[in-house]
């Protein structure tokens, strides 16, 4: 990876046990994207609670051993480490139970958070980390730096409120939906449109976001920057399961937009990671830039 731009990323929020039925793995939305981040050559650093348990010892071990940053992931004496039971319908999509509280709901910051921070080119953040205050605060004081700063929007009913949404929005640089949390949000601020790229223009024009994407599942993704429009219709793939391919997508394109790759460029390397993931059991699969050029090649 010598020949790319070299990055700094932090991420912040939850991590966590996914729940299968007979297997537990490890997750969260903002440690799928920095795990992602770091198999693509960045230098990556996580944020989060865990609890002083089992569970929690395994998450931080198995991590470090995936080469993050691991000294700002705080272990709580008073709560569990997250777990989240996920169950797969016919067509490998999941949906989620998430426990509460959970020791990723009590981040709190230490020095090598802050520092981290301070020297990172991009800062990753979710909704659902919001849904405590204490975990909330911790994210609006890291807010604060000069950071490029990305908002994974991550509807979890009902784990969320639109006053939080509309805060996080304002902040970020760079703002990632899915189509019908982009639907569900424009509604719920009064968009008159129901047009995707209207809303994406919506959105845009309300928080003055100068770079927004939504993914369509298998449906492919859509990507504005500076008001234009870049569109990826999707690769074929045999879906195990949904869990973390929108976290790996999101990797994948801020990690190309960051190293000034063409936005179409970098929404179709993002849509094949996705796809690749979608086609893969679990959030993190082991999947190298050859598997995704021959698969890309295959697909064109």
């Amino acid at each position: 990876m010598n020949d790319v731009k070299s990055l700094k990323a932090v991420s912040y929020g939850e991590v966590l046990w996914d729940v299968f039925d007979n297997e537990k793995k490890i997750g969260g939305a903002p440690l799928n994207v920095a795990l992602r981040m770091k198999s693509l050559g960045c230098e990556v650093g996580m944020i989060s609670c865990v609890g002083n348990d089992a569970d929690g010892k395994a998450i931080i071990e198995k991590i470090k051993n995936l080469g993050l940053e691991t000294n700002s992931i705080i272990e709580s004496e008073e709560f569990a480490t997250g777990l989240v039971q996920v169950t797969l319908n016919e067509s490998g999509s999941a949906s989620y139970q998430i426990n509460y509280p959970s020791a990723w709901d009590k981040i709190v910051l230490n020095e090598t958070a802050k520092r981290i921070v301070s020297e990172a080119d991009v800062l990753i953040y979710g909704s659902l980390v919001c849904r405590d205050a204490v975990s909330r605060s911790a994210l609006e004081q890291l807010l604060s730096y000069k950071v490029y700063k990305v908002f994974d929007v991550n509807l979890r009913k009902p784990h969320y409120s639109y006053d939080v949404i509309d805060s996080l929005m304002l902040t970020a640089d760079f703002i990632k939906f899915n189509d019908e949390e982009l639907l569900e949000i424009a509604q719920a601020f009064n968009s008159p449109d129901t047009s995707l790229a209207e809303n994406i223009k919506f959105i845009a024009e309300k928080t003055d976001t100068k770079t927004i994407c939504v993914t369509k599942g298998g449906d492919g993704a859509v990507l504005f920057v500076n008001g234009k429009l870049y569109y990826n219709n999707g690769y074929p793939i045999t879906v195990i399961d949904t869990v973390g391919a929108g976290d790996s997508f999101l990797a994948a394109l801020i990690t190309s937009l960051l190293r000034d790759k063409d936005p179409q460029e970098a929404i179709d390397f993002a849509s094949a990671v996705g796809a690749l993931v979608a086609g893969s059991p679990g959030a993190n699969p082991s999947i190298s830039l050859d598997e995704v050029k021959k698969f890309r090649t295959e697909n064109s």
